[in-house]
Parts: C-alpha cells; structure tokens; sequence
C-alpha cells in the first residue's frame, strides 16, 4: 500500500495549492512556469532552458511512457520542480527503461501531484509567471508564513544570469556525421542533444565550447560559422555574450541563434528585450514567416523577447546594417525571429530541433547551410563593419 506523503505548492501571491509529494521529497523554490506540451515530458525535463524553474504540465496525465536514455535531451534533469496532476501508475512503452517517479527521486527533483494544474495554470496566465515553491514531506508542516516568506526571499528570474550553472565544463566535438561542409562553434548557454545532431547531420564538426570562451579563443577556433543556443536566464543579464557575439558578427561569420540566442542577436543588434507576463512554453505554438506567409507549430520555451519593430526594414542601433523580424508569434504579436540583410546571421526564438515534435520548423537548420555554403562561395557579401569596430 503507497504512503500518502503531503506537499504544498505555494505561489508568492500566497496562493497554496495541496496535494501529495511526486518524485524527491523536500523543499525547491524557483519561478512557476506551465508548459502545454501533451507530449515530450522527458525532454522538457532535461531542457536546460528549465533550469531554476518548476514546471507545471497542463496535460493531465504525465509519466504513461516512462523514461528512456534515448530521449534525454542533457545529462540531467534541469527543472527546480515539477508539478502534475494525475502521475501514472503504470509504465507502458517498450523504449521505457524507468519511471519518471523514480528518475524525479534520483534526479532529487521536489514535485507535487493531485492538485489542480487547470487552477496553477489559470493563475499564473492571468497574474503572469511568479516565483514558487514545493514544500513536502516534514517541510509541508512547516507554519505557512515561514513558507511564504522562502518563496518571496528568493531571486526573481530577472537579472539572473543562469549560463555558467548549464554550460558545458570543457569544450568537445561532435563530428559531421554525413559529408562535411566546415566546423560550427556552439556557444553552450543550454545546449540540447537535438540542436547537435541536427547540425552534425547538416555536415557540420560540431564544436560546443563553454559559455566563458573570449573571442580571441573563439578566433583561435577559426569557426566556418558559430551558434548560439537556447538557455536559461534574462539575457539583460548576458553583457559578455552579447559583446562576444558583436565580435562574431564584426569578423563576417556566419552566425545563427535559437531561443537565448536569438535574444542575444537583437541585443547584439542594439535592440532591447523584456520580460513576458507568463513566457511561451509547449509544442504547440503557432508563428508567422513574415515572407512567404507561412504558419509553423513550433516548440517553445521562453519568457523574454525582443522588442524590435514589426513589419519594416531598419537600420540597425548598433551598426550592423540592415536587420528585419523574419517570424511573428500568432498569439501575442511576439518577435519570433530576425534576420540581417547586410550579414549573414539570423536567429528563431522557437525550437527548430524539437525531438517531441513537431517539425514544420526544422528545414531552417537547412537554410543554416545553405547561408553558409554561399558565404563560403563568397556569394553572400561580409557586410559593413559595426561602428564599434
């Protein structure tokens, strides 16, 4: 017979929601978040991107197909906690290797389950994403003041600079893994697997180098083009990468970002970026390729953006030449992605990789490729150097 052991997820507004203790049992405090993904738990889980931060599922049922090493987009689980309402009781996929219970417990993941994730997501989609925390166990007992006052002393995910907690220790090298077209240097702020195997298989000898590399090394590296990954973090936060990436775009690389780095580019560009009230977070988030028109379902997990102008050709702040916003989000009016006319560099806010699904975005790995077989051509011109240069 299982043991009931309670738990508590406590929002700083004071709202308290009960249920009973999911995976590790303690205390976790971070940002609460909700992803409406109905699938990819696994990979939401071990999403750098998610770290500092407790997720709520909006689907109802989480845990029916298990966990497997295959689908593991890190090393590890990320979140700060998780937060479901009906766990499976039963493991049902034949790639299963284990249960998400007892990968959350190995993990030492705090979660919550048997509460109304219907009400959290509600809460947070109309007051915006708040800071949290799970208490169970000895810690649910605690006097709910004492919790209250945890949950409201911790950092606000603003200002916060998260990419030396994700980053990879040392550099590595993922080889192409059909005919090779160059090298491509991945600034890991929160690398997933996906993201590499998409661009080895675009023949590119992948290079992850920590986040921490200078731009002399990076020079040293003598790239074909560089990368900027998804992550965590407010990339106000992130002055280093942003000057990093100004010298990367001064030299002429190829340059493309996803997610973090796509945030990063319009800093690099001289744009501003801001915090979203409650973020895009699943696999079901419609976007508009302002070109061709076109409507893409994307994955994505994110809670700031950039604010760039809509619609229009600009000279950009920072000297960069020209730049226009390339894709637009449908729900919110959101920049979903930039694009240089002057250099070859561009940027998606969504997950073209996306190993959960779907896939009408991962072609853009391709025209990755595609810009830099023509800069290597010498097809595609430099462009004009940065007033900074």
């Amino acid at each position: 017979m299982t043991t009931f052991t309670p738990a508590v997820l406590v929002l700083e507004d004071g709202t308290r929601y009960e249920g009973e203790a999911f995976g590790a049992v303690g205390t976790t405090l971070g940002e609460v978040v909700f992803s409406t993904g109905m699938t990819g738990y696994q990979e939401t889980l071990t999403d750098p991107s998610y770290a500092g931060q407790i997720v709520v599922q909006t689907a109802p049922h989480i845990g029916n197909t298990g966990i497997n090493a295959t689908d593991m987009e890190s090393h590890r689980i990320w979140t700060s906690g998780y937060v479901v309402r009906d766990p499976s009781r039963v493991v049902s996929n034949w790639r299963a290797e284990g249960t998400l219970d007892d990968a959350l417990i190995t993990g030492g993941v705090v979660g919550i389950a048997g509460i109304d994730t219907r009400a959290v997501t509600r809460r947070i989609r109309s007051e915006g994403a708040m800071r949290g925390g799970i208490f169970s166990g000895e810690a649910a007992d605690r006097d709910p003041r004492q919790q209250l006052d945890d949950v409201r002393a911790q950092d606000s995910m603003t200002g916060r600079n998260l990419s030396d907690v994700v980053t990879t220790a040392e550099a590595y090298v993922h080889p192409a893994t059909t005919d090779r077209i160059g090298s491509v240097a991945i600034v890991d702020l929160g690398i997933k697997g996906a993201t590499i195997r998409a661009l080895a298989a675009r023949g590119f000898d992948v290079h992850v180098v920590p986040a921490t590399i200078t731009v002399e090394e990076l020079r040293e590296l003598a790239p074909t083009a560089v990368f900027y990954s998804n992550g965590p973090g407010d990339p106000d936060a992130s002055d280093d990468h942003v000057e990093l990436l100004r010298g990367v775009l001064r030299d002429g690389v190829p340059f493309f970002g996803i997610c973090f780095g796509n945030q990063l580019l319009g800093r690099a560009l001289g744009f501003g970026t801001y915090k979203l009230p409650f973020g895009h977070r699943g696999i079901n988030q419609p976007v508009r390729e302002q070109a061709t028109g076109r409507i893409e379902i994307t994955a994505q997990n994110h809670g700031f953006a950039v604010d760039a102008p809509i619609g229009e050709v600009v000279e950009t702040p920072a000297g960069f030449g020209r730049a226009e916003v390339s894709y637009v989000g449908l729900n919110d009016n959101v920049v979903e992605g930039l694009r240089c006319l002057d250099l070859p560099a561009f940027s998606v806010q969504f997950h073209p990789e996306a190993a959960a699904g779907p896939h009408d975005a991962a072609p853009i790995f391709d025209r990755f490729r595609d810009m830099v077989l023509e800069h290597i051509a010498g097809t595609q011109p430099a462009g004009p150097k940065s007033k900074e240069a």
